[in-house]
Parts: C-alpha cells; structure tokens; sequence
C-alpha cells in the first residue's frame, strides 16, 4: 500500500496537467508525459554539477520547474495556440507530434543522447514505524506530492488566477467579455501543469533512478489513464485517479506478476469507459445541438 500510494501521487500529479489543459481547452496534450522527461534531465544536470544533498535537490526540483514552465508556455503559444479553432482533431495530432519532436530532439542532442542515464538520488534509507518499513525516498515523494497538490488547490479555488481559470473553464467567451485575459490565463494553466510535470519527474526519476529520453511515454500515458478514471476536467478526480492506478498497479506486482501491472492498468481505462466514460467524479457534459 506504501509502493501504491506513492507511486499514486506521481500519477496524481502527472494527471493534474493532463486534466487541467483539458478543462481550459478542451485538449489532451500527449506532449505532457515528454515536459516530465525534460524535468528530470533539467535535475539530473543540476544534481550531477553540484552533487547529491538537500541544498542541491531543491535547487534541482526550482530549476526543472522552471524551465518546464517555460516550455509548457512556449509550446501553447507556437503549437496549440494557432489550432485553437480548428478541429479538435488537428490539436491531437499536433499534440503527438510535439511528443515526438520532445523525445527525438533529446536522443540527438549531444548532452543527453539515446542511452539511458542514472539518476543521482539521495542514499536510500528505511525509517521504521513498528513493523512498517518506509524508505526515506518514498516518504519525499509522497510529502512533496501532498504538498503541491494542496499548493494547486489553493491556486485554483482562492486566488483571482485559480478563479480566472474555472472562469475560462465554464465559458471562454463570457470570460473574455468580462474582462479576463483569456490567452494569458490558458498560458498559465499550460505553464502550472508543466511545472507540475517538472516535479512529477523528478520525483519519478529519484523512484526508478534512470532516466532516458523516452521516460515520460509509459507514466504519461498512465497518468491519462487516471486522468480519465478520476472524470477527465476534474481536479479531485485526478487525484483520486492517480492513487487508485497507483494502488492497483503495485498490488498486482505484489500479489500476482510484475508482467500483468500495464494490462490491469489499461484495462481500468477500458472498464471505467464502459460503466461511467465520465469517470469517478467528472459530471455528464450537456451540448447544445
């Protein structure tokens, strides 16, 4: 359950971006899971100049934030942007394409390169609570997870940005008519999912330390997974989402095979579609015909 819950708030967090763009825009950006590889090569680089300790770890995780921030701004403004009105189709494609330009710019890159890469993570250690067993790894991940979650949910429900943002969510043009600067406030829910992605990787990287440049395809595409198990657009159920699949996922390592893990996780997508497609706490989507 400690694997499980770990793991889950990765998820948790990588979902967050996911169900975020997809609230404001209406828009599943595949190019999310390769922000979170970028994330983690940005700490790798800092952690690998400067050595493994708390000082360097936080400079890392303010870096890699950052910088994916900035990506995930430049990429709605030069690939989604321009598509905004076109067929949703089109905004899909382009976002597979980004994945690819993300991944395939990475292996080619001389500092990075296709080889796989250890990741400098702090010295593993196991803090005992009775019989409970937990290593100081998964105790960062899950307290750094709950601590942005809860930062992203003062963000969204107590903030005049978080505001503006269920605004443009509900009706973008009423939004603009009332004064709202929509192009900036669909920038700053692209740039808080990526920084988001930022961390999710690094964290992801100090779990399972190596890093590669095609990382972020498998936790991207089961972050989407609990995206849409929690109700694609719901904030809650993408944190509800990502710990279910988290759970489930090291359940079936522990109980039944390491090899079944990817096809319960698939099959939850598939199950969650025929029951409730809305998801655990998405709510139906009326549209005028």
């Amino acid at each position: 359950m400690i694997n499980g819950v770990s793991l889950g708030s990765i998820y948790a967090l990588i979902a967050l971006g996911y169900t975020m763009v997809y609230g404001i825009v209406m828009l599943i950006n595949f190019a999310h899971g390769d922000v979170l590889m970028v994330g983690a090569y940005c700490a790798y680089f800092v952690l690998t100049a400067l050595g493994v300790s708390p000082l360097s770890l936080t400079l890392a995780f303010l870096t890699a934030m950052t910088l994916c921030g900035a990506l995930g701004v430049f990429i709605e403004r030069f690939a989604y942007r321009p598509l905004r009105n076109a067929p949703r189709l089109n905004s899909l494609i382009t976002a597979i394409a980004v994945s690819l330009i993300l991944q395939n710019g990475a292996r080619i890159l001389p500092f990075i390169g296709p080889n796989p890469r250890q990741f400098p993570r702090p010295e593993v250690s196991n803090i005992s609570f009775g019989a409970l067993s937990v290593s100081n790894i998964q105790l960062i991940v899950i307290v750094l997870s709950a601590a942005l979650m809860f930062a992203l949910n003062y963000i969204i429900n107590y903030t005049k940005r978080g505001k503006a943002m269920r605004a443009v969510s509900f009706d973008r043009h009423a939004a603009s008519l009332m004064g709202i600067p929509v192009n900036g406030t669909i920038s700053f829910t692209f740039a808080l999912g990526s920084v988001l992605a930022a961390a999710g990787g690094i964290l992801y990287a100090c779990a399972y330390p190596q890093i590669s440049p095609v990382m972020g395809t498998m936790p991207g595409l089961k972050a989407f997974v609990a995206a849409v198990l929690g109700g694609i657009g719901s904030v809650p159920g993408a944190m509800a989402g990502g710990f279910i699949l988290g759970i489930a996922e090291t359940l079936t390592k522990g109980f039944l095979s390491s090899q079944y893990a990817d096809a319960i996780s698939f099959s939850i997508l598939i199950i969650i579609l025929l029951v409730k497609p809305t998801g655990l706490l998405g709510s139906p989507l009326r549209v005028k015909v």
